[in-house]
């Protein structure tokens, strides 16, 4: 089973833009694999674009909170955009949309990583 994404690296972090209809309980192992290596390339923040993805299974919901947890704890940042209905539908529904970073657009995604990272870099010098 293949997943399609296109990733796009920018000086901070990885826009992963995942493009597919369906994210289906076999797709959340290969969607963490895809990030596992692009983090051992260079370990940054991640976007994470759902604007073609129409509908998600538990198991790839668990597996994007297991990610976010991951990426925080090396301070790094996670943020999802563009969710469809039923994706937000499925978040929410699971209990998980005020544990993850979500955001309208793609801009303000980026807006939220380059913050968190600032806020970071503030932390460290004090």
């Amino acid at each position: 089973m293949m997943l399609k994404v296109k990733i796009d690296t920018k000086e901070i972090f990885h826009v992963i833009c995942i493009e597919e209809k369906e994210l289906t309980a076999n797709m959340a192992e290969i969607l963490e694999d895809i990030i596992a290596k692009k983090q051992l390339e260079a370990e940054k923040s991640l976007v994470i674009d759902l604007n073609e993805v129409q509908s998600i299974a538990p198991e790839v919901m668990q597996t994007i909170l297991k990610l976010h947890e991951s990426t925080y704890a090396n301070r790094k940042s996670i943020v999802l955009c563009h969710l469809q209905p039923g994706v937000r539908q499925a978040l929410d529904a699971a209990g998980l949309s005020d544990s993850l970073n979500i955001t309208p657009t793609a801009s303000e995604a980026w807006d939220i990583v380059q913050m968190e990272e600032i806020e970071r870099e503030l932390d460290m010098d004090i």
